[in-house]
């Protein structure tokens, strides 16, 4: 056994406690109170120890973007320009570095566990020398493709090898074949994705820009232009003429537990849609601003009822995996938002999204005992809010503490 003393410990499923203490036993919480603790106890001195923080939405194989894909005005434009980028991609042994650094910085920053959401599975082989836990999401596009089962199939099967190594990481990593969003992918795929799942959750971009928006409703705009100039548009598609939400729905994809990751332009109506069908919609406010689709409202978001988590997404499109820059940046967009809420977003909800509430999400008895510890000043109080709520967060006053 070993016990932790922190000035704070934030169990998330209940409230903070002053002078906290964590007793772990082979990698999993025991026991959770204040004051005296009996026994050997490590001090952690002056932090604020809650649950390793989930970063439900990323893409950690496009970490080698870092940097080289500037701000824009609409997502169609951010498009263009990570396309452009992505033409001059480096060799394999620059991207997996890339990789490599970006699971550091973010594990070292406080997260322990990632929805990944990737084309190529290259992070897979980082996640497990990391020994990082993650949804892998295995991404497909076809917006006109021509047999979408077979499309499906071969993403289940092609990763074999894959699989095979990440069995060897303990339970550590899992595996699901997911869509991209209504303007790259067909009906007939959505629905396939969704026939093929079995117990795997799904996520899927949505509700992201204007443009896509103008595309269900009309037919027409810049992603119309964008298929047509990739030569994938299929001239027997119409439009839906309906919110997003209602489109997964009629497509088949909206499922218990589905991920709709960013949401920015949802309608209450498509927020109705989804907290009734049980899904999870994980916000990343700042790549929202950075890929032109603008700040989400996420006060709504907690209004409506639905559940939120919190995702970075990449490196092309979030300066940096910090999951306190991102509650930051969350704060600032749901400034009447009980902190609280905030922080559960970014810990049991992401967690319970993913499909790993045994493990993670909260300090409680049972779970891993792996946790955030942040530095906290002496005068704070309001602990919960002083995480939130926009204080400068230097990489040193933030570490994950594993007791595995």
């Amino acid at each position: 056994m070993q016990t932790y003393r922190a000035k704070w410990v934030l169990p998330v499923s209940g409230r903070p406690l002053e002078n906290g203490w964590v007793t772990t036993e082979r990698g999993r919480v025991v026991a959770v109170g204040a004051g005296r603790a009996d026994g050997a106890v490590t001090d952690l001195g002056d932090v604020a120890l809650l649950p390793a923080f989930v970063n439900a939405h990323t893409h950690l194989e496009l970490s080698w973007m870092a940097g080289r894909v500037p701000p824009a005005t609409s997502m169609p434009e951010w498009i263009r320009a990570m396309f452009a980028v992505r033409a001059d991609a480096p060799g394999a042994a620059d991207i997996d570095a890339a990789i490599r650094t970006a699971i550091t910085g973010a594990m070292q920053s406080g997260t322990a566990l990632f929805g990944d959401i990737t084309n190529t599975l290259a992070a897979v082989p980082q996640l497990e020398a990391l020994s990082a836990d993650a949804l892998v999401f295995r991404e497909l596009v076809g917006f006109s493709a021509l047999d979408p089962s077979k499309l499906v199939a071969d993403a289940w099967a092609a990763p074999e090898k894959h699989r095979e190594l990440i069995q060897r990481i303990n339970s550590r990593c899992f595996f699901s074949v997911v869509a991209h969003a209504p303007y790259s992918v067909s009906p007939a795929l959505f629905g396939a994705i969704a026939a093929a799942k079995g117990d795997a959750p799904l996520t899927v971009h949505v509700g992201e820009s204007p443009e896509e928006m103008e595309f269900l409703e009309t037919g027409t705009g810049p992603f119309r232009a964008l298929l047509e100039r990739l030569g994938v548009w299929d001239p027997a598609w119409r439009a839906p003429q309906c919110g997003p939400i209602e489109y997964l729905e009629r497509c088949g994809y909206l499922t218990p537990g589905m991920l709709a990751v960013h949401g920015t332009h949802l309608s209450d109506a498509d927020l109705a849609r989804l907290r009734d069908a049980g899904g999870v919609l994980v916000t990343c406010p700042r790549s929202n601003v950075w890929v032109g689709g603008g700040a989400p409202d996420a006060s709504r978001f907690y209004q409506s009822g639905v559940r939120v988590a919190v995702g970075t997404d990449s490196l092309a499109s979030a300066p940096n995996l910090h999951m306190l820059d991102e509650l930051a940046a969350l704060r600032r967009v749901a400034p009447g938002v009980p902190a609280a809420r905030l922080i559960e977003s970014a810990t049991l909800i992401g967690a319970e999204a993913l499909g790993f509430a045994r493990d993670f999400g909260s300090i409680e008895p049972g779970r891993r005992a792996v946790f955030a510890a942040v530095t906290v000043p002496l005068n704070v109080t309001d602990v919960e809010e002083y995480l939130v709520g926009g204080d400068a967060h230097a990489a040193a006053d933030v570490r994950l503490v594993r007791a595995d």
